[in-house]
Formats: C-alpha cells, structure tokens, sequence
C-alpha cells in the first residue's frame, strides 16, 4: 500500500513539475492563464465547496509556480552586473519568500476544523479542579478589578476553582527600589490590589524579584497552587460566565490533551481600525488569524499557546518544567516543547474572553515588536523544521507561523525597489511588457483572487498590505537586532488601557512622512523619464504603475499615525438588559439597559423625562447572569434627552465596593453570544473589486487627513508646541 501511495504521489510531483516547465509561447501561457482565472472566478463567484475549492487552489498554484519557474529562469540580471543584480536578487528573493508562505498557509488550511459545537460539563462527568491565573504587571486597579470580577463569576463549582492574581508590579524587589517614589508606588500597589483580592474572595500572590518576566510569574504561580488545569487570562483579558463549561470537558476526551486555546476578542479599535474608523464594519486583524488559521493549525494537531483566554493540563506544564522563558514570546515556545513531546493541542473557534487592544501607534507598534522578536528568538533557538519530536505537518505549520513575521524585510524591499530604476536607471528586471503582463499581472491577480477566496471573510482586499507596511518600518530594524544578538531582547508590558485626550500625531510618525514623500518624488521622477525616454514607456509605466500604488499604500499610513481624539474612554457593547432605575423621588424607574462600557451604561426609560435628572446621583439594580449578593449599585445621571416617547439616560458607574465590580462584569463580560454575534456581523466578504474601490477610497481620504495633521500639529524647532502634539 506505501509503495502504491509513494507511486501515485511521484507520479503528481513528475506531472507538475512538467507542466510548470512545459516551454510554451508567451500568448499560449497569457491564453492558459485567463482560462485558469476565469475557472477560479466561476468557483468563487458561486461559492463552490468541497472538491472545487480544491480546484481552485490547484489552478492557483499552477498559475504561481509557473510564475516562479519564468521570475527564477528568465528575469534574473547578468551576475556581472553587480549593481543591477544584487538589488535584482533581493527582490526576487522577496517574491519567493511569499510564494514560499503562500504555500505553506495553503498546506495550513487546505482542510480547516470545523468550529466546534457548543459544550458543557455533563451531570457524572469528573470535574478537574483548576487555578485562573491573572498575570499583571502595571495594569491599573479598574482593569484588574473588572478581569478578577468576571473570573469569580465563572460557571463553575466553587469548591473546584481558585482565581489566582499574579502580581510582578508589587514584587519585594519593587518595593524596595533605591528610587523612594518608585518603592513606596509599588508599596501602595501591593496593598491597594492585595485589598481588592480580600474583597473579591481571590488570591493575591507575588515574589520576591522580577526574574523571567511573564513566565517567571506565571511559574511562581504553578509553584504555589494545585489545580489539575490552569485558565491564564491576561490583566485586560475578561472570561465569559461559560469559558470554563466550553473548554474543560476536552481535557475529558484525551488525556494527553496539553491545551485547549481560544480567540482572542477585543472590545476597542487597534490604531489603525479607530484612526481610518473601520472598527464597526471592518473584520478586526486578528480574525484572520482566530477564524481560520489556526482552525488549520488545528487539523495538524499544532494550534498553539496565544498567551491568554487558555486552558492548560498541569500534568504537562511539569513536565515541561513550566512555562518556557528562553524567548520573549513565552506562550508559543510553550506549545512548541510540549508538541514535541508529542502532546495534543485544540482549537475552540468561539469568543470566551473579551480583552483590550493597545490605542497608540506607538504601543501598537511595542506589542508587534515583542511578538516579532519573539518569534525570531525561537527560530534561532529551536528551529522547527529540525526540532526533534514534532511530526512534518506540525514542522511545517510552526514554520509557518515564525517565518511570517519575517514581512518586514519582503515590504521594505517591495517598497523601494521602483526607485532603482526610476532614480539610477537600474534594470533589475529584465523583462518586456507583454511578459509582465503575461506572468506577472496574471500572478497578481490569481494570487488576490485565491487569497479573497480563502479569507475574504475575515480580511478584506488591501488591508494586510497596510497592516505589514504600517508595522514594517519599526519592525525591521527590531528584527535585525534580533539576529544580531539573539539574547538581547526583554519581555515589555503592553499598554492597553490608555486613552487619547486630544489629536495628535504619534511620535512614531515621521518615518512614514518622509516615505510618502520619496514615493512623491518617484511619481515625479516617472513623469519626467516618460517625456525624456518615449521610447522606454513600456517599463517606465510598469515601474511607476508600482511606486504609484506604494503611494497609496503610504497615503493610507499618514492616517493611521494621524492619531483621533478618543470621545470615550472606554468602548460601548450594545446590550438589552432590563432594569430599574431610581428616581427623585425614591421610587424605581423600568427601563433597558441598551449599551454598557466599563465606565457607564445607557438606559432608555418610558417617562425618564419627569422622574430623572441629570448631574445627579442614584441607583440600578438588574437581575444578572450570576450569583451577586447585592444586585444594587450607584451611578452617576450625566445627562437625560428625548428619544420618541421615551428617554435616553447616560450613566456614569460608581464603583464603590467589590459587589460593584461583579455586577459591571456580569453586564460587560458574562454573555459570550454577544462578542459572537458582534463578530460575525463584520466578517462580510465584500469582493475584490469592492474592496479595492473602498480601499482607494479611503487611501483617498486619509492622506489629505495625515496631511491635515501635518500641517496642524508640526511647527518649526523651538516653538512652544504642546507635548501631545509633537510628532
């Protein structure tokens, strides 16, 4: 049977690699190409499952590994050309690192889980006891107060669970810092937080130093609890009522399962989302990577540890000896031991934690950054296609996972290989225009059409271009660091709850204006080389065509490092709740509860108008999802208006006691149906054609804007600018 299979699988590689060689003329492959796209558009356009998805991918592939036979045979410079050739031979092996990680996410999710049904503990079933392990460093009391609310109220028998806040802001070391300011707010910090797990009825645990970061944390609280499971959420990281009844029931099934893994959910825009202000309708970035990736990771048994909103086997992590803290990335360095030590690992395609994105470019960029060298870190230390222990399948997902993140360096060659030609008349590309046009427009265009078809859901045409570029310009240099000196980089805390008070532009920003200003200049340099040089149009238009659209790429970024005035401190959630409000005069008003925040509510009452004032402070009480003492709680009237027969009552809260905190965490957290009906009301495939126009767009709009910020916030050296607004 092996001999047949190993046959039939020689037979497909001798046939591939005939037709991606065939030699053909150019209009035979331009004729073959057209046919081939027009085959994946009937797919796609009709949403054809099954064998012809496969299909489809089949015909994409041909398409780009004939590209890539042609790109590596025929356009290559001369070596003796040394000043065309070695720009020439870093832009082609930029192109085949992306074919190289389009092969690779193909294999990944060439068949995807299926999302999973909903689960619950059934009556009989063993109930494993498990610890929740709250990690915090500097995250501020609210925050902490919200995320430890919410993990108490977890569906789960009290007797069996235990909610642990991993304190490293309050360490011994911290507090005794030389610097008196620094030791007595690390003082005030250890007491505060210490209080607020009195209050809630949870655990506070800290250590003596600072030593390994998040791991070391996470380690020290493995050394003093006892759980069969451990649940890690990060600080801003709040579970849903029902995380441990959909997760725990899996550890039941396979008792060498390490990990069960969850989406990670957020309740606030990222930079880019709130700056370009596509948040509401736009598929967040990291659905891509939840909704479908790793549902393909999955299928290989090489879903990983994504750092919070998990559920892990003790048994294993003592094996393992804990959490693995050689690189900054310590979540995937984690999985990628145990799966070497042939544990399993699953993936549950359903929301059970809502959490908060960073809101600056600037700490945008610091998270990406740690993730970035995190992941060369483990490529260099535990490079996965040699790690002993992990199957092919689980080699290549790990490869594909680390090696993304290597898009810097593929962007910024992208992004100024047209000058080469345009400024120093550099060829390094040697083909005509009815070869680029052959081959390579073909390619482009197969390979949008593939790539919309296998996540147009979850990201729409254009957007991970901008995503790359925007983090390319900081990560690259963050990188090379890395590769430099591999021991080098240290575990930074990512800002999450910050807000911005006024409009600014981030003090990231320049880099990105001095681009757009040389891809301005190339624009100018196209238009000059076209009326001194007709007789080179042909490539000159090709090469402009391309900086053009970097141009518009790099139009784009000005808006996302133009950063907008936050209104509100904190996201609203739409909701319906009911609920009772009390009035001037003592009595309790019926109303809704239509959308809360951390920091409020809106309710919307029948006579508010008469019985409610504004600037005032009251009461509401509502019936919640889960067991509270007390289901009262105050707030503040900011204002009351009309809407129809009824009124409109915005709120502040007025947290006062530990009750309090619950009782925001069972509106804001408890139900996870609304983060999945939220979510999926964004992951709309709106087309390649669509999402091009949309993307020119608001390409269109958002350099006039980063522009306007320009000129609005910049002003000449030693000038009295306000420190918000320097770039």
């Amino acid at each position: 049977m092996r001999a047949i299979t190993f046959l039939f699988w020689a037979l497909v590689a001798t046939g591939t690699v005939i037709a991606i060689t065939l030699p053909v003329s150019l209009q035979v492959h331009l004729i073959t190409a057209v046919l081939f796209l027009g085959v994946m558009l009937v797919i796609k356009t009709l949403r054809l499952g099954g064998v012809w998805r496969l299909l489809l991918l089949a015909l994409g592939t041909a398409i780009v590994l004939r590209y890539a036979y042609w790109r590596t045979t025929s356009t290559l410079p001369p070596v003796e050309q040394w000043a065309d050739f070695i720009p020439g031979l870093l832009l082609y092996l930029g192109e085949m690192y992306c074919i190289l990680m389009l092969a690779l996410s193909l294999f990944v999710i060439s068949n995807p889980v299926p999302s999973r049904p909903s689960r619950s503990l059934k009556p009989g079933e063993p109930v494993p006891s498990v610890d929740v392990f709250v990690p915090t460093y500097n995250e501020d009391y609210e925050l902490l107060a919200g995320t430890l609310a919410a993990a108490k109220a977890l569906d789960y028998p009290a007797e069996k669970l235990t909610i642990w806040l991993l304190d490293d802001g309050g360490t011994v070391q911290k507090r005794n810092d030389p610097d008196p300011e620094k030791a007595e707010e690390a003082l005030e910090r250890h007491t505060s937080l210490e209080k607020l797990c009195s209050d809630l009825g949870v655990n506070y645990l800290t250590r003596e130093r600072n030593e390994h970061a998040k791991a070391g944390n996470l380690n020290n609280g493995l050394a003093h609890s006892t759980g069969d499971l451990v649940a890690v959420f990060d600080a801003d990281h709040a579970p849903a009522r029902d995380f441990l009844q959909e997760t725990v029931p899996y550890f039941g099934d396979d008792e060498k399962l390490f990990l069960v893994q969850t989406p990670h959910f957020f309740l606030n825009p990222d930079p880019l989302e709130r700056n370009l202000r596509t948040f509401e309708r736009m598929p967040s970035e990291n659905e891509m990577f939840y909704s479908i990736l790793q549902r393909g990771l999955d299928s290989w048994n090489a879903s990983f540890f994504c750092g919070s909103a998990a559920l892990l086997r003790r048994e294993a992590l003592d094996i393992a000896n804990g959490f693995s803290g050689r690189s900054i990335t310590e979540d995937c360095e984690t999985a990628l031991d145990l799966h070497s030590k042939k544990w399993n690992s699953i993936y549950i395609d359903r929301p059970l934690i809502a959490g908060l994105q960073p809101a600056t470019f600037s700490s945008f960029i610091g998270q990406r950054t740690r993730w970035a060298q995190g992941m060369t870190q483990i490529m260099l230390f535990n490079f996965p296609l040699f790690k002993r222990g992990l199957s092919m399948a689980q080699r290549l997902c790990y490869m594909s996972s680390m090696m993304f993140w290597l898009f810097p360096f593929t962007r910024i060659i992208f992004l100024i290989a047209p000058f080469f030609y345009l400024f120093f008349n550099l060829q390094i590309f040697t083909a005509s225009g009815g070869e680029f046009a052959a081959y390579t427009m073909t390619y482009l265009v197969v390979n949008l059409v593939m790539q919309n078809s296998l996540y147009g859901r979850w990201r729409w045409p254009w957007i991970s271009e901008l995503y790359e570029y925007i983090q390319s310009v900081h990560l690259l240099p963050a990188i090379l660091s890395v590769i430099r000196n591999p021991t080098k980089p240290t575990f930074k805390v990512t800002a999450k709850d910050e807000s911005i008070d006024e409009s600014r532009l981030s003090e990231l920003a320049r880099p990105f204006y001095f681009i757009f200003l040389l891809l301005l200049v190339g624009v100018a340099f196209t238009g000059y080389r076209l009326w001194a040089e007709p007789y080179r149009a042909e490539i000159t238009l090709v090469v402009g065509g391309w900086n053009l659209f970097n141009l518009i790429l790099a139009g784009c970024a000005l808006g996302v490092v133009s950063e907008r005035r936050e209104v509100r401190a904190s996201r609203r959630v739409p909701i319906e709740r009911r609920c009772e409000i009390r009035s001037v005069d003592g009595t309790w008003v019926r109303g809704t509860i239509l959308n809360v925040s951390s920091g409020g509510v809106a309710i919307q009452v029948a006579d508010g108008k008469t019985r409610l004032a504004k600037d005032q402070a009251t009461a509401i009480r509502f019936q919640t999802l889960s067991p509270v003492p007390d289901n009262e709680m105050g707030i503040f009237v900011r204002n009351v208006s009309n809407a129809g027969k009824s009124s409109m009552v915005g709120c502040r809260f007025m947290a006062e006691k530990p009750s309090d905190y619950r009782l925001i965490a069972d509106l804001l957290y408890a139900n996870s149906k609304l983060w999945k009906e939220r979510q999926e009301s964004r992951q709309v495939n709106i087309g390649i054609i669509l999402g091009t126009l949309q993307f020119l767009s608001i390409s269109i709009y958002q350099t006039a804007r980063g522009l306007g910020y320009l000129a609005r916030f910049s002003r000449p050296a030693g000038s009295d600018q306000p420190q918000e607004a320097r770039s």
